[in-house]
């Protein structure tokens, strides 16, 4: 955050500590509701989605950017390197194991991407579609809030 804080846009923002399952926003309060990598961590996923689609404007976008699901014929190069090098990189480098292991295993445990996709429609969101990046191993999800005539 301090680094954005030094950007010209900074000083139009308000920068605000929230638990993202229960936002301090009035309902239609954004045009674009964003997430990188972070969905995941939420304990109650559901309820960070039907957050998002509340504080949204009618029309307004959602996108979140988070690890996903590699394909089959990646999967056990994937797998070794997720398991066996990350954590080690991570101890080395970091000296954190643990916290790489979590990663590894909390990308293990999200929803792949058709159910990922699903639970952003089951929140309300329709046009919800994604694109895998680096064969799955990342996705980006988008959809957004009907409008009132629509």
């Amino acid at each position: 955050m301090e680094g954005a804080k030094s950007y010209y846009i900074a000083a139009r923002l308000k920068w605000v500590c929230g638990d993202a399952e229960a936002l301090p926003f009035d309902d239609n309060s954004f045009d674009l509701y964003t997430i990188a990598f972070g969905i995941r961590n939420c304990t109650h996923v559901d309820k960070v989605l039907r957050e998002a689609h509340r504080v949204l404007r009618p029309s307004g976008r959602f996108a979140c950017l988070e690890f996903s699901q590699v394909g089959p014929l990646l999967r056990p190069f994937y797998d070794f390197y997720s398991f066996q090098i990350i954590p080690v990189l991570g101890h080395l480098i970091a000296g954190d194991f643990r916290s790489y292991r979590y990663l590894v295993e909390s990308i293990r445990k999200f929803p792949n991407q058709e159910e990922f996709k699903r639970m952003i429609v089951d929140a309300g969101f329709r046009n919800v579609k994604y694109e895998n990046l680096s064969c799955g191993i990342c996705a980006i999800h988008t959809g957004s809030k009907s409008s009132p005539n629509q």
